[in-house]
């Protein structure tokens, strides 16, 4: 259970992998795609019963990078597993990605790549926020409203229905 990673009492997934390997991190430990515990059936079921509880709002991933290409698919299944059954329950995803970048699934001309930014795109549209950029530790600052939620001002705390409605990043 934790207050930090998202408005309200939320529980947050920490996945294992990242790419960016962001200067400052927070959670270094969580680079390797080879460490942490492996995600099984009696873990995502633990996982849910959190979920479950009625003081719980949000549930927010991070890494780790939760949309890296070895990531993508299942945090993208937990996002619309959790909102099937608890659609009242806010969904967070924190990424180095830019929202420019998830949102345009034909941005690289490697046809391999169309199957993880398709998913990218799904887990996005799936949740409620998306916090997006990779952290910059030059740009810290804790006393800045912007990083309210993130930890650099380049950061953007975005609501993700009324950006899709809007046709342009609307932040939360």
């Amino acid at each position: 259970m934790d207050i930090s990673n998202g408005e309200g009492v939320g529980i947050s997934l920490f996945v294992q992998g990242c790419h960016f390997h962001c200067k400052g991190c927070f959670n270094q430990e969580t680079w390797d795609f080879d460490g942490g515990k492996e995600w099984n059936k009696e873990i995502e079921n633990k996982f849910f019963e959190l979920a479950r509880q009625p003081h719980i709002k949000r549930i927010s991933f991070l890494g780790g990078e939760p949309l890296a290409d070895e990531n993508v698919g299942t945090v993208k299944d937990l996002i619309y597993k959790l909102k099937e059954e608890m659609p009242q329950k806010r969904i967070w995803v924190y990424t180095g990605y830019l929202w420019e970048d998830i949102m345009n699934v034909y941005s690289n001309k490697d046809k391999t790549a169309y199957v993880p930014n398709l998913e990218r795109f799904a887990a996005a549209v799936g949740s409620d926020v998306i916090v997006d950029g990779r952290f910059q530790f030059a740009n810290q600052d804790i006393n800045h409203m912007k990083t309210v939620w993130a930890g650099s001002t380049n950061q953007r705390t975005i609501d993700v229905k009324k950006s899709l409605i809007n046709g342009n990043v609307t932040l939360f």
